[in-house]
């Protein structure tokens, strides 16, 4: 018995000591990183919500490559012709590629195939919308200035990125809703004058459909994703080399934020997980792209309400709003403006949002680095450009389901696309003046509490027998934060010879009109007296106290 007990204890005690070894090794791990790293566990990183947004791009991404490559192993690449023979009755003996074949299999043959696909299309989904969202924060923000320009051409290379890849993930289950995709595509390269034969059977290989599933696959699997991940690792060290932007908010002790290694390493591995799980639960209970539903693709048929996937709406909604029958003859060619003129439009829209750091930085002469944001109501000008740009891309996206709305809500379909063309026009430059003044508002709305502090709602009695609020002055932290200097204008600069050349006169004007719309903010030397909360209900004049305001409010 004694022999039994000590066994016992002993076998206790190794397995108490294996259980202390255990929970050493993550320690262990954790401080051979913070040694060999000693400059991540000194960086601080704040939080902020928008902040999340890149985590949960990386979860999209972290899902879509999982998925992506277990779904690979069983998807077959082929527009070869084939005649199904699968559990799904109503398509049994029917001709279809074997592209279309692999996906039936993938949904109704493969144990957890369904799962797979749905959580694939519903992190493609995912993705472009959380990467929307930092390319708005970072636009409205400034979080584009210097060091930081080259960080936001490659978040909108990455944008585009995800749309090619998304587009080519699309085409590839070759049913009825990818087929008809993939007529529209084929009918915009053809009417691209002089190249566009040449391209389309580049592209398709040969007289439609040709090989381009063949010709998509690489495209998807391969090519997009490997510049995607790439564009993101360069992002990721610039990211480390500048450091976070602040907040506009009163300088915070050293102290204060997240570790970036391991506290806030740890945090968004838990975002990432959370993603995760929320896309796995969307692709579990949530039908999405039921190919047995919309059938094999006909080089003969297109599918009536044919829908893309949302992020490329915009691309559909700006060849519905071009006027009907806009072409002409050119040395023999027809010139097809329905079509040149949206890919133009949509190809500016793009170019315009990766060169606009540094055509700010151009009119306003700014080569300062900037480690702190704006808040968007300081700076009007950009705020309404911003506006008008995200405006100009909601009614493109939303005119791309005008035949949805036109049946769904009993509205004729020409209405729908007169009324969006208008609002195309006129829409941008209202929303740009309204946005604008709005941030004036909001700046007038600061000095006042900067100038006489905080209403409070209590009203007092005055010695002179009038009546007047109390208001609780703001400090002067928050008093900074509310007092920011406007961009000044830089007028434009002579040569050598006092000449100014037309560059510079634009660059003069544009600095001008970016210095539009600011309010004088609070300086120092001026003073007025407000009611002191502290001296009490019976308003003691010499307990009133002085804050400072700004001269009289000027509106360029």
């Amino acid at each position: 018995m004694r022999a039994d007990r000590r066994h016992l204890r002993r076998q206790q005690s190794q397995q108490s000591q294996q259980s202390q070894q255990r929970r050493r090794r993550p320690r262990a791990v954790l401080a051979q990183l913070d040694a060999r790293f000693p400059d991540l566990a000194r960086r601080r990183v704040r939080l902020r919500w928008s902040n999340l947004f890149g985590v949960v791009t990386f979860a999209c991404l972290l899902v879509l490559a999982l998925t992506g490559v277990l779904l690979a192993s069983w998807y077959t690449p082929s527009n070869e012709l084939v005649t199904y023979d699968g559990p799904y009755a109503p398509l049994q003996g029917a001709t279809v590629t074997k592209a279309f074949d692999s996906t039936m299999r993938i949904s109704f043959e493969q144990t957890g195939g369904l799962l797979l696909r749905q959580t694939h299309h519903w992190a493609a989904l995912v993705m472009p919308a959380s990467m929307i969202v930092q390319l708005l924060v970072t636009f409205f923000t400034g979080g584009f200035r210097r060091p930081r320009q080259l960080s936001w051409v490659l978040l909108v290379v990455a944008f585009i990125l995800v749309l090619a890849a998304g587009w080519s993930g699309y085409a590839l289950p070759d049913d009825m809703l990818s087929g008809t995709g993939l007529r529209i595509v084929e009918g915009v390269v053809l009417s691209i004058p002089f190249v566009g034969t040449w391209v389309a059977s580049w592209m398709f290989g040969g007289p439609f459909p040709g090989q381009i599933i063949e010709n998509l696959y690489p495209v998807h699997a391969v090519v997009a994703p490997g510049l995607l991940v790439l564009v993101l690792a360069v992002r990721a060290v610039l990211f480390v080399r500048h450091g976070q932007a602040a907040h506009p908010r009163p300088a915070p002790a050293p102290s204060l934020g997240l570790r970036l290694w391991p506290d806030a390493a740890l945090r968004a591995a838990g975002m990432v997980g959370l993603t995760s799980a929320v896309l796995v639960l969307l692709g579990a209970t949530s039908t999405i792209s039921p190919v047995w539903s919309y059938g094999p693709a006909s080089v003969g048929e297109v599918g009536a309400g044919s829908q893309p996937d949302w992020y490329m709406g915009f691309l559909d909604g700006a060849l519905r709003l071009v006027p009907v029958g806009w072409e002409t003859e050119w040395m023999g060619w027809t010139v097809t403006f329905a079509t040149l003129v949206p890919l133009a439009v949509i190809g500016g829209y793009f170019a315009i949002l990766i060169v606009y750091p540094y055509i700010e930085a151009w009119v306003n002469q700014d080569r300062e680095p900037h480690h702190v944001l704006d808040r968007p109501r300081n700076v009007p000008v950009r705020t309404g450009i911003g506006v008008a740009g995200a405006l100009f891309y909601g009614i493109l996206w939303g005119a791309a389901s005008a035949d949805i709305v036109s049946t769904e809500f009993s509205v004729p379909f020409e209405t729908i696309i007169t009324t969006l063309q208008v609002a195309l026009v006129i829409g941008p430059p209202l929303a740009f003046e309204v946005a604008r003044r709005l941030c004036v508002g909001l700046q007038r709305k600061d000095r006042e509490v900067a100038l006489h502090g905080h209403e409070t709602g209590r009203i007092v009695r005055m010695p002179n027998g009038g009546y007047a609020e109390i208001h609780q002055p703001a400090d002067d932290a928050e008093r900074a934060l509310l007092s920011v200097a406007p961009v000044p204008p830089v007028p434009g600069r002579p040569d050598g010879k006092g000449r100014l050349s037309g560059r510079e006169r634009l660059r003069g004007a544009l600095s001008r009109q970016f210095g539009t719309g600011h309010v004088v903010p609070v300086l120092d030397g001026d003073r007025t007296p407000v009611i002191d909360p502290a001296a009490g209900p019976g308003g003691d004049p010499a307990a009133d106290r002085a804050i400072e305001p700004a001269p009289r409010l000027h509106v360029p």
